[in-house]
């Protein structure tokens, strides 16, 4: 097949210490694993989204609500586990890893430059948890002028009517939203 220089498949936020507060998690891990084969089969760049911080939490501000709590709280997420992918998803040679600040892959991270380098208009988003990464993402896109696709069934939320209001209501604003199936069977450009 003909490499895809339009199209890049974000995985975002899979890692392990993340994944702990589903229940549901293999079987969604398994979901994510499809998309992923497909788009390696198919040539489409996997960029996997990562949120690291250094020692003592430099970048975590004390006005930050969501993020300030790690600093202070017994959480450590520069230990190996808390920035390692889960094994079943875990990323191929080839495969880009970026780290982020913030809930957007594109804060703190060189995401943006990735895409442009590789002539990617078009970004396809899966991860956890959809009213975190998957949104901060999306809206940061589309302000970037990127089309989107989000792939519903590879994101999911702790809050399971936030996840139906996103991927009904609000994310057609801006985006594409499909299952698996559908953006696997549509082989996308």
């Amino acid at each position: 097949m003909k490499e895809n220089n339009h199209t890049a498949l974000l995985v975002m936020d899979l890692q392990s210490a993340i994944l702990k507060a589903f229940k549901e998690k293999d079987q969604y891990l398994v979901g994510v694993k499809k998309v992923i084969d497909f788009a390696r089969d198919n040539k489409i760049p996997v960029i996997y989204s990562v949120v690291d911080f250094r020692k003592g939490y430099p970048e975590v501000s004390g006005n930050n609500l969501a993020f300030s709590t790690i600093k202070g709280g017994n959480r450590n997420l520069d230990a190996e586990e808390a920035s390692e992918i889960d094994e079943l998803v875990a990323p191929s040679p080839g495969d880009i890893i970026v780290t982020k600040k913030r809930f957007s892959a594109f804060t703190g991270s060189d995401l943006e430059v990735i895409l442009r380098s590789l002539n990617v208009d078009h970004i396809v988003l899966t991860g956890i948890s959809t009213s975190g990464v998957v949104l901060s993402t999306l809206r940061e896109a589309a302000d970037k002028d990127f089309r989107i696709t989000v792939v519903s069934d590879c994101c999911t939320d702790a809050d399971e009517e936030v996840h139906r209001v996103l991927t009904t209501k609000v994310f057609p604003r801006q985006a594409s939203v499909l299952t698996s199936a559908e953006w696997i069977a549509q082989k996308p450009v």
